[in-house]
């Protein structure tokens, strides 16, 4: 009689596999080494490219190699060890010339099957350490998870269900929770900053300052910067997008918006305190904190990482309270900063017409006819005619974004931002481009004499400036230029008016809008490829970390048609980590809609709360923005009201058509125009003949009784178009919305009956589209393509539990 079959595995399966390892880590690549392709014979999926979520492009100069086998193949399940001493690494020797770890003893030890407790512990424990790779060839090394021994023969009765192989099939390597546990280069450590603060303060002395402003930005206001202008992450040691710290004789304050409140405290150390701008009976931003506390004090900043609009009001605000800003010559920081990372070298490239539409040189005469038409700059009760000084012969662009559309020119000096470091003088007849040569290529050179541009080094920008090399005239900055530009031009040399490239950069034309679209198809099949690996995975036991879900996103995308690099860092958020309002055990709230995962700290997907993934990549045509909860369970009530109400939100600001001359409603929590810029109402208008890119967000915490516990999002990519009323009323007018992203919105955590009958068919037409329009790009990967047929052909909701509580889902 046949032995009873074993039980099946426990709900936390890990995947274990392979007599060889499946995680390979190849040695060094040298330069000029290119990295392999994906191998479709082998049946690997061979990964080339930096994993790095910081690089803009990538380079076959320094791509990782990592490669994993497919899934395909059933796994076991092991005991997990007790005892990962490092001392056990001496079963292994290091294999100097190929930079990995080699068994000296080649015998294996005992197979497993299902269940906790099977084979000898030191078996285990040595099998675990055989799979263990190297971490850096530099130190020594640390046990690293990579994939247990798969058995060559085993009872059909302890297999898995066979995985089918396809493009999209393959699985995270290796067991999520010893990933985690055996992750050690990501944890991050508390930086000690006594030492460092002390020396700012010494410098302080020097200039008898009361406190010392260390902005985030850099001297382009950039919110995200290059590793060199981090100067508010040395000296605190947090790491935000936003936040400034302030140094006074005998304490350091960062101030920083409810979205990282958690983070700085869990990044900085005990020298430092936490102001939580925008809470209850708290400051509005680091301007109000400072003026409230100045009195007959000096403060000292940076005057290039500060804007002229910031300069100007906190030194009005000063003025009054006895005060007054102090700009030192030479920034704090950088004096003491040892070891501070050098300027990128990485050469700047063109960004052609057939991503552009349009050229240089038009831009650029677009501009020289604003700088014309521009009134003098007369005093107005004054009855003499303009003088020469008073007429506006030129522009300076500094922001770097403004500066890359001008140009149609790209660079990689800044994570997730195709940008480079530059500033561009453009007067009536005469533009200069100031940039260091080291990132001039041959082609480069041709190209900026082509559109007769000159070219000087990026900091004689400053000598330019104080010679004042274009003559008589003022030239016209925006608000958002550098303070330190408006001191050296003195107020008789400027004028501050609004910036006519963020109007031009907003409004697109039918060939970037159509980058656009093809950009939102490619990076939406990705989208659908991930979901359905993603719930296949969870489905069957396997544990997935919100780390681990947004790195293999990040792998669908790599493989892309003009894929650049990730647009920000991933927002992958399960549970709490998606709720925007969590609490502190000092009863505050703060919100988290900024939160990304790291290697040591994720938490594990579940089944009973959503999921949130917020994300988006550069590709050569455009740049995407997507984000949408899923739920792998059966969600609550409160669950379910909460996302039909996000979707009704959605639903309802899509459909909206709103006429010429409509003020965007920017900053709002619920909806925002990405790329608005100030003075939208004119925007709009202009928006008749064009179109605008915008992102429509909308998002919802969990209710009040159930704070900390989950959060809803979805958001999409709009363009503004012009539509037609029914009878066309009131004229050719109206304006409305064309849907970029193509991803579906998951029906099972709606509440049917909350919805209208428009609203149902809204979300029943956009699945459909999504898969008419998605399936061209999915024949190959049969999932994928099963997953999103379901999505669009399934109803709304999941059904209510039967009699006795059964419940049954029908997917």
């Amino acid at each position: 009689m046949a032995p009873p079959a074993p039980p099946p595995p426990p709900p936390m399966c890990f995947p274990f596999s392979s007599n060889r390892s499946r995680f390979k880590q190849a040695s060094p690549l040298h330069s000029g080494e290119r990295s392999p392709a994906r191998s479709r014979q082998s049946g690997n999926l061979v990964r080339s490219g930096s994993v790095s979520t910081t690089r803009t492009l990538t380079s076959d100069r320094d791509q990782e190699k990592l490669q994993f086998d497919s899934d395909s193949e059933p796994y076991d399940v092991p005991a997990l060890p007790n005892n990962r001493s490092q001392s056990k690494i001496s079963h292994l020797s290091r294999d100097a010339s190929k930079g990995s770890l080699v068994r000296t003893d080649s015998k294996r030890s005992a197979r497993w099957g299902y269940g906790w407790g099977i084979g000898k512990a030191k078996e285990r424990e040595r099998e675990l350490l055989d799979r263990s790779p190297s971490v850096n060839s530099e130190r020594p090394p640390l046990p690293q998870y990579d994939s247990p021994t798969r058995s060559s023969s085993r009872s059909s009765r302890s297999k898995r269900p066979p995985f089918y192989s396809n493009d999209s099939s393959s699985t995270l390597v290796g067991s999520a929770f010893e990933r985690k546990i055996n992750d050690v280069e990501s944890i991050k450590e508390r930086i000690d900053t006594a030492e460092r603060l002390e020396q700012i303060r010494k410098l302080m002395m020097k200039d008898n300052l009361d406190y010392y402003v260390v902005p985030s930005e850099d001297a382009h206001q950039s919110e995200y910067v290059s590793a060199g202008d981090k100067r508010r992450e040395w000296i605190s040691g947090f790491s935000g997008s936003a936040g400034q710290a302030i140094i006074s004789k005998t304490a350091a304050y960062l101030v920083t918006d409810s979205r990282y409140w958690l983070q700085a405290r869990a990044e900085l150390d005990p020298n430092w305190y936490i102001i939580t701008a925008g809470a209850v009976d708290a400051p509005k931003d680091w301007i109000d904190w400072l003026v409230d506390r100045a009195k007959n004090t000096k403060v000292g900043i940076d005057a290039r990482m500060i804007s002229h609009e910031k300069a100007t009001r906190l030194n009005t605000l000063l003025n009054a309270k006895g005060s007054k800003l102090i700009f030192p010559p030479q920034n704090f920081i950088d004096l003491c900063w040892k070891n501070k990372p050098p300027r990128s070298k990485e050469p700047v490239f063109i960004q052609s017409i057939e991503f552009t539409g349009r050229e240089t040189s038009s831009k650029i005469a677009e501009i020289r006819q604003w700088i014309r038409s521009q009134p003098p700059a007369v005093i107005p009760y004054s009855k003499s005619p303009p003088s020469p000084a008073q007429a506006h012969v030129g522009t300076l662009i500094t922001s770097l974004s403004n500066l890359a559309y001008l140009l149609n020119l790209r660079g990689s000096d800044i994570p997730f931002n195709p940008l480079f470091y530059a500033y561009l003088f453009i007067s009536i007849d005469r533009a200069i481009l100031f940039l260091d040569a080291a990132k001039v290529t041959d082609d480069i050179e041709d190209y900026l004499r082509a559109h007769k541009i000159e070219r000087r080094d990026y900091n004689d920008i400053w000598p330019f400036l104080r010679r004042r090399e274009w003559g008589e005239g003022r030239l016209l900055i925006n608000a958002e230029t550098s303070y330190a530009i408006s001191l050296m031009l003195t107020h008789f040399r400027y004028t501050v008016v609004p910036s006519l490239v963020d109007n031009m950069k907003a409004v697109k034309n039918e060939v970037e809008l159509e980058g656009l679209r093809r950009a939102y198809l490619r990076d939406g099949a990705a989208y659908v490829r991930w979901l359905a690996w993603l719930e296949h995975k969870i489905r069957q036991g396997y544990d997935i970390t919100e780390y681990e879900a947004a790195w293999r996103l990040t792998e669908y995308r790599r493989q892309n048609k003009h894929y650049w690099g990730l647009a920000y860092e991933n927002i992958s958020a399960s549970g709490p980590n998606a709720d925007e309002i969590n609490e502190l055990e000092s009863n505050c709230t703060v919100a988290l809609p900024h939160y990304s995962p790291s290697k040591s700290t994720a938490k594990m997907i579940d089944r009973e709360t959503p999921y949130l993934n917020d994300s988006g990549a550069q590709y050569r045509d455009g740049t995407c923005d997507t984000t949408r909860t899923v739920h792998f369970g059966r969600p609550t009530q409160d669950q379910s009201e909460a996302y039909t109400r996000v979707l009704q939100g959605h639903i309802a600001v899509d459909s909206v058509i709103f006429p010429e001359g409509t003020t965007a409603w920017d900053g709002s929590r619920f909806w925002l125009f990405s790329e608005c810029p100030r003075g939208a109402s004119r925007l709009l208008e202009q928006c008749a003949a064009g179109s605008m890119a915008m992102s429509l967000r909308m998002s919802l915490a969990s209710p009040s009784d159930l704070e900390g516990k989950w959060g809803m999002r979805i958001e999409s990519a709009l363009c503004v178009r012009r539509v037609r009323t029914k009878g066309e009323f009131s004229g050719d007018i109206w304006l409305g919305f064309e849907r970029l992203t193509c991803v579906p919105i998951q029906t099972r955590m709606v509440k049917e009956n909350m919805l209208t009958k428009e609203e149902k068919q809204w979300l029943k037409d956009h699945n459909k589209k999504c898969l008419e329009r998605l399936e061209p790009f999915l024949k190959e990967d049969k999932r994928a393509l099963k997953w999103l047929k379901r999505e669009a052909e399934r109803g709304i909701g999941i059904a209510a539990p039967g009699p006795g509580g059964i419940t049954i889902d029908w997917d």
